[in-house]
């Protein structure tokens, strides 16, 4: 027990001197989420809590609106959290009741554009052309996205349509592992009852997140674990 007590204070420590930094440098208390799946898997995992920062917060070079695909990540040597680009914390289809997600930008594609060509081949979920993959030409401009850890686009296998700026609830900035398991109490439930989907080996389930805001005055210490 009392080895469990050092570890879940260290942890909530670890998360204030973040949340502090944050509210010293930018004025604002950031958000964080809980992550339940393992699609960004290694460098984000089931149970961690990502601290994410508003998009246009910072803008980096060659970011669009505040998100820098990996694209230009990899180009101009920009990474987050174990990868090229910004990590996007996003709304799928743009709907309000649905669990958000928690995957990288790979590139922008504009509104009714043929991105087969522009996307890698092994991440178009077996399509051989722009008429057999899902969202292409794109219905609208947005971020085509993908799990770390996943086989396929999000857009190739219908996680979401291109990501559109609105949609975007953040970037991950931080992370702190396996927070999630020490203080699920700090998370409120989502207001999804969806199910998390299976598509074709290699991919995992679609990355998703539950929510919480660490309070302004306290923090829960609960140990119960989810």
């Amino acid at each position: 027990m009392f080895s469990l007590r050092r570890l879940l204070a260290s942890v909530v420590a670890l998360l204030l001197v973040l949340s502090v930094l944050f509210v010293a440098t930018l004025g604002v208390w950031p958000p964080a989420y809980t992550v339940i799946s393992g699609s960004m898997s290694p460098h984000i995992n089931t149970s961690d809590v990502v601290v994410v920062m508003d998009k246009h917060r910072v803008t980096p070079p060659d970011s669009r609106d505040g998100v820098v695909s990996a694209r230009n990540g990899k180009r101009d040597g920009f990474q987050t959290l174990g990868g090229p680009g910004n990590v996007l914390v996003y709304r799928p289809y743009g709907n309000e009741s649905a669990i958000p997600v928690l995957h990288r930008a790979r590139f922008w594609v504009s509104s009714g554009e043929n991105w087969y060509d522009e996307g890698d081949p092994a991440y178009l979920a077996g399509a051989d052309n722009c008429a057999e993959l899902r969202n292409c030409p794109a219905p609208h401009a947005g971020f085509i996205t993908k799990g770390d850890a996943n086989g396929y686009y999000d857009q190739a296998v219908g996680i979401s349509s291109p990501v559109r700026q609105s949609w975007i609830l953040g970037v991950a900035v931080a992370r702190v592992p396996e927070l999630g398991k020490l203080s699920p109490s700090m998370a409120h439930s989502s207001r999804s009852s969806a199910t998390l989907s299976n598509f074709p080996p290699p991919q995992t389930v679609d990355s998703r997140v539950n929510e919480y805001r660490m309070p302004s005055r306290s923090v829960s210490t609960s140990c119960r674990i989810s």
